[in-house]
């Protein structure tokens, strides 16, 4: 039976955090660009639990 490679998943989960990571910097960038009235609906209700 083969060995799972865990090398791989741990390498693809750090692609994908960091993916998110930079998405996410994106769309802060962005709102600081254009001002928080572009904010989507789902950001304002995050933002009035805290």
């Amino acid at each position: 039976m083969a060995k799972p490679n865990f090398k791989f998943a741990k390498r693809q989960k750090e692609l994908a955090k960091k993916k998110k990571k930079e998405e996410k910097l994106k769309k802060k960038l962005a709102r600081k660009e254009f001002g928080v009235e572009e904010a989507s609906p789902e950001e304002a209700d995050e933002d009035r639990e805290e």
